[in-house]
């Protein structure tokens, strides 16, 4: 964790993430008979093997919301103030959802982009130039760059959504993001920002006691949105005060739950599916059955779906980190991203190939017959 929170306040952070998480884990069977029917265990794309509670991200927000009011510095006291308002409509959306009242994908997303017009409209920030010419033709005109703004951080909002549900693997890359953010502000001197950065980090950790590795509780819908459209307008805020802040290198840190979704949409308008159908086909779900199937059975879904985080959170960390490093040189910046995403892409493909020839078979034969593996096995 950066060193600009002290261990004081990172304590009462992780309690409060903790204590509240902590309760509703305990409360969960009571609670259950008042929430509408929800059994998430039918679903398509689930992960887990119990009806687990999805509102771990109250506790979370509760001890984000803390710092914001009564961490942040005074002199920028107010503009975090105005912030923590912008949560209401993609909170409250996420958090019926959770309850079990069916708020469609197209209703979140709308509350998601109602969020961010609140932010535009009381931070008055959004996307700026990026020093990139070609580019910046089209975002120096405001409208042009409210539109994208409004499509981007309502579409990282979803992003963190979608990989919600595999243990760890939504708060940890939240928990990474945050850090990379906070780590970028202190370069610049906008300590306001690092220390709003910097408070999700306990308050992630409270939530991560309980979700990972034992899937107890999920951030749930109104977590993920919600995360999610804090760690957006950290970005955008930070990029807009400060112009020597490139903002194309702080979206570099949202690259994996951003490509996964570019991906989902594509794959999903191939298949002449709706775009919010859910599926199966996720990176972190084929790493989950990849983790299965090469352990010939060995190991339980519950067990892959806990190891998934730990095989794909150095990926995930590899982007932020090439935007923390870039955080001044757009150009640069541009061309990681080209990069990553093709990586991300042939990977994905390389993936797909081995599914559908059976090679994973091949490959888990192969390691069980290392002499290592067979005297494991005798």
């Amino acid at each position: 964790m950066p060193p600009f929170i002290s261990l004081n306040i990172a304590f009462t952070l992780f309690a409060v993430s903790f204590f509240i998480c902590g309760a509703l884990v305990l409360l969960h069977p009571l609670l259950v008979r008042s929430f509408r029917a929800h059994d998430d265990l039918k679903s398509v794309q689930c992960a887990h093997q119990r009806v687990t509670p999805r509102v771990g991200g109250v506790g979370v927000l509760a001890a984000t919301l803390a710092a914001f009011l009564f961490v942040i510095p005074a002199q920028s006291q107010l503009y975090f103030s105005l912030f923590a308002l912008t949560l209401l409509p993609v909170f409250l959306a996420g958090l019926a959802e959770d309850l079990g009242w069916r708020i469609r994908p197209a209703g979140r997303l709308l509350a998601a982009a109602g969020s961010a017009s609140l932010a535009m409209v009381l931070l008055q920030v959004w996307i700026p130039p990026l020093a990139i010419p070609g580019l910046d033709l089209l975002i120096g005109i405001p409208a042009v760059a409210i539109i994208i703004t409004l499509f981007w951080a309502t579409g990282v909002c979803h992003a963190i959504n979608l990989i919600d549900g595999v243990n760890g693997l939504a708060a940890a890359t939240g928990l990474l993001i945050a850090t990379g953010l906070a780590l970028v502000a202190q370069q610049v001197g906008a300590m306001g920002f690092a220390i709003g950065a910097a408070a999700l980090v306990p308050a992630l950790l409270g939530f991560l006691v309980f979700n990972w590795p034992l899937g107890r509780i999920f951030l749930g819908d109104a977590g993920a949105y919600s995360l999610g459209h804090v760690l957006v307008w950290l970005a955008i805020g930070l990029a807009w005060i400060h112009p020597q802040v490139s903002a194309i290198a702080l979206s570099l840190m949202f690259f994996w739950p951003v490509a996964d979704t570019f991906l989902a949409i594509y794959r999903r308008s191939r298949a002449g599916r709706p775009v919010g159908a859910p599926d199966r086909l996720h990176y972190h779900q084929f790493v989950m059955r990849a983790l299965m199937l090469l352990s010939r059975g060995r190991m339980s879904k519950g067990a892959a779906n806990s190891a998934t985080a730990l095989v794909m959170l150095p990926l995930i960390a590899i982007p932020i980190a090439a935007g923390v490093y870039l955080w001044d040189r757009p150009v640069a910046a541009l061309v990681a991203w080209a990069v990553f995403g093709a990586l991300f892409t042939l990977s994905y493909l390389a993936g797909v190939r081995l599914f559908r020839e059976n090679r994973w078979r091949r490959i888990s034969r192969v390691l069980d017959a290392r002499p290592e593996n067979r005297k494991a096995t005798n």
